[in-house]
């Protein structure tokens, strides 16, 4: 992937209930399909003067299964590797590497598989250590590391990134989710067939470079996002506990000992599978001529040769019968996560459901009212409602204030719920709650990078006209409505509840006033990315990103501004703390 950093502010904003602004006229999408089946979205903007321009492979991590989990991901990084143009000086001593560390790499994993029947008869404790290795393996590992060190000679760094920039582009990234893989950028006006190019390429001719070593910087995100957060492993664990059947229940960035094993032969097949132009959604936003672009979608994208169709996820989530709960300890303030199954996206219930959460969060919702103004018992509490693909959840948070426990949160968020359920709901607390939704809404979509990535993703999940019908059908959402999803879905049998309580002899994490607003999860996810910052000792790498950033804070909502600045300032402090270029550190 281009830029990590940047991932989580496309995410957050990709992934968080937007919608068009009520009252407005529905946004004018053309849709056409190619030859070859792959489909594209357009929305003509004569008032710019760039193109956002993107693309969506219909695969995350629901689609994995045990053995390759993590897979997508693992190709979100893959895709800026190049292909025999782009990325190397000698395409054939290129790919004669590449199958030489294959060589190696099958031996490697033939040592791993006797270590994992070793572990498993309890002659050793990991099969993955670094102690007792036979050595044979450090043999190949040497071997292995020669062939990469050789490979970078060849390699021409970050070429398809170069190439964008010195034709004015800017943003290019990537991100993965359960249910898509989406890649953007934004181009001047004047270069759109270059990305008909750049981006039709990559996908007809790839070249997996450094695969194996490109696992490792894998690790080590996992590392950082996940291993390196107070409550990482343990929000990893409660994943996993809360959907009992369904693929959702591995994370998006896949289990370490898969990490360790799947093959290029592998991710070769998930690629003829998944990156095939039937499961794939091209997208442009921004000042183009539509005939042209469609003649350049042909004459590009139309090269890609049809596949069969991708599977569809057909393991569902078992009707939940029994409450979970899960109890950790950790070096975090005291906190609580209930969460409720839910539906998919589209259902009916999803509106419903969206205003009830928007009832309950935000600064002027009532878990924070309640909690944190009024009972002082939480620094922060809210709510989200996430529908996916193919099931949906509620997860409610609150992070304890003084002396207030888990239990202590847990009791004041269930009064809450029975307080929809038992009393009237206001009617202007729900017009606040469609008001606040719709006005954030309208100020994405006024982006149009942020439309391009929502056409992107409603497409993956089902439905990219989700745009322009959310509306009407939020705006009929009663108080009778939210009483009966309450009703159906707040009850003891459909609920996972996680305590977090502070481990002994350790002080939680201080976290800056700049990122309380955000939703817990975010929240440590965006302290994991400032830790990356300050650990990097790349100069050139943290400007690349700090150019990158002023794009994308400029195309932020409200709501995640201060967050974003708060990252940039610390962008900006490592770079100051690092020698530059030619000077000794000292």
């Amino acid at each position: 992937m281009k830029v990590p950093i940047l991932r989580l502010a496309a995410l957050a904003l990709a992934l968080a209930t937007p919608a068009p602004l009520f009252g407005q006229a529905a946004v004018p999408v053309e849709e056409f399909t190619l030859s070859n089946g792959m489909r594209f979205l357009a929305v003509v903007r004569p008032e710019m003067t760039t193109v956002s321009a993107g693309w969506a492979a219909h695969v995350g991590s629901a689609n994995e299964r045990p053995g390759i989990t993590g897979m997508s991901h693992f190709f979100e990084h893959m895709m800026f590797k190049g292909t025999p143009t782009v990325g190397t000086t000698d395409a054939e001593r290129d790919q004669a590497i590449i199958e030489e560390q294959e060589a190696v790499q099958e031996k490697i994993r033939a040592i791993y598989r006797d270590r994992r029947e070793a572990a498993r008869l309890g002659e050793i404790d990991d099969p993955f250590g670094q102690e007792e290795l036979p050595e044979e393996f450090v043999a190949l590992r040497e071997e292995f590391d020669a062939l990469v060190e050789e490979q970078r000679t060849l390699m021409v760094k970050d070429e398809f990134d170069r190439i964008y920039t010195e034709a004015g582009a800017t943003g290019m990234n990537a991100f993965t989710s359960h249910d898509q893989t989406v890649y953007f950028i934004t181009v001047p006006q004047n270069r759109l067939e270059l990305w008909f190019w750049m981006e039709s390429e990559r996908l007809l001719r790839p070249v997996f470079r450094e695969f194996y070593a490109e696992r490792d910087v894998v690790h080590e995100e996992r590392r950082l996002r996940t291993e390196s957060t107070p409550t990482g492993e343990f929000d990893e664990a409660f994943e996993a506990m809360f959907w009992q059947s369904h693929p959702y229940s591995w994370p998006v960035i896949g289990w370490p000992s898969d990490l360790r094993v799947f093959t290029l032969a592998q991710a070769e097949e998930f690629y003829d599978t998944y990156y095939a132009p039937g499961n794939l959604t091209g997208a442009l936003v921004g000042n183009f001529d539509l005939d042209e672009a469609k003649a350049l979608a042909e004459k590009y994208f139309g090269r890609l040769a049809p596949g069969a169709e991708a599977p569809d996820v057909v393991t569902l989530e078992m009707e939940a019968n029994a409450g979970k709960r899960l109890d950790a300890s950790c070096d975090c303030q005291p906190q609580v996560a209930i969460r409720f199954h839910t539906v998919p996206f589209r259902h009916r219930d999803q509106y419903a459901l969206d205003v009830l959460a928007g009832l309950l969060n935000g600064r002027t919702g009532r878990l924070y009212k309640t909690m944190v103004l009024g009972d002082e018992i939480a620094s922060s509490a809210a709510a989200f409602q996430q529908n996916r693909k193919w099931a949906g959840l509620i997860e409610i948070t609150a992070e304890a204030k003084g002396d207030a426990t888990p239990a202590v949160l847990e009791a004041a968020i269930e009064r809450e719920l029975r307080r929809i359920l038992e009393e009237p709901i206001p009617p202007e607390e729900i017009q606040k709650v469609k008001n606040q939704v719709s006005a954030a809404a309208w100020e994405r979509l006024d982006s149009g990078f942020f439309l391009l990535v929502q056409l992107l993703v409603y497409d993956s999940l089902g439905d990219w006209e989700y745009i322009n019908t959310w509306a009407d059908a939020t705006l009929a959402v009663t108080e009778e409505d939210i009483k009966r999803v309450a009703a159906r879905y707040f009850v003891p049998t459909n609920r996972a509840v996680a305590h977090y309580t502070r481990k002994a002899g350790t002080a939680a994490e201080e976290v800056p006033a700049e990122l309380a607003d955000l939703p817990g999860p975010v929240q440590q996810q965006v302290m994991a990315q400032i830790r990356q910052i300050r650990e990097s000792t790349d100069r050139a790498a943290l400007e690349g990103m700090l150019a990158q950033f002023g794009q994308m804070m400029g195309q932020a909502p409200p709501q995640m501004q201060g967050a974003l600045q708060y990252v940039e300032q610390v962008i900006r402090e490592r770079i100051a703390e690092l020698p530059e270029e030619g000077e000794d550190a000292r």
